[in-house]
């Protein structure tokens, strides 16, 4: 009698992928990182195991944002106290942070649930071009090839 298979987490290999953010559209690029993060372009991808690949990206400081973004999108925070409400434009929160913007973007494409919650911590983000991974060696890559071509990366 045949029986099927199930993924176990341990048994795919994770890999180390590097993801040069200048000049790439904000959204485009978090989208491929977060399905490298879920592990989406994969053949023995489980949407309730965590099976993704580490991603380090580098060079948020220069991402670029169509359109109006900057001025027009705001991101809204309240600590709980009455009257403190806060706004702050995504220019401004680009100045202050560009890698927690970047991060921010990314983990909205994932699950918000707690194996969510567990990939975004395979996510590195810097705004500068230099990282402290390089003895994971991290597989550089280009984006906008929706998973084919990747290295470690079988199926569309």
């Amino acid at each position: 009698m045949q029986t099927t298979y199930t993924t176990k987490a341990g048994e795919v290999p994770s890999l180390w992928y590097l993801v040069d953010a200048d000049g790439k559209v904000l959204g485009r690029m978090a989208s491929e990182v977060a399905a490298l993060l879920r592990g989406k372009w994969k053949t023995r991808t489980c949407p309730y195991l965590d099976v993704g690949d580490h991603v380090v990206v580098i060079n948020a400081k220069k991402i670029r944002l169509t359109g109006r973004k900057p001025e027009t999108r705001l991101y809204f925070h309240h600590t709980g106290w009455l009257g403190s409400g806060r706004t702050v434009s995504l220019r401004h929160r680009m100045e202050q942070d560009a890698a927690e913007v970047v991060r921010d973007a990314i983990r909205g494409m994932l699950p918000h649930t707690p194996l969510g919650r567990q990939m975004i911590r395979k996510l590195k983000v810097y705004v500068g071009s230099e990282h402290p991974h390089e003895a994971q060696k991290p597989i550089p890559i280009q984006l906008g090839l929706h998973g084919r071509g990747y290295p470690g990366q079988t199926g569309a």
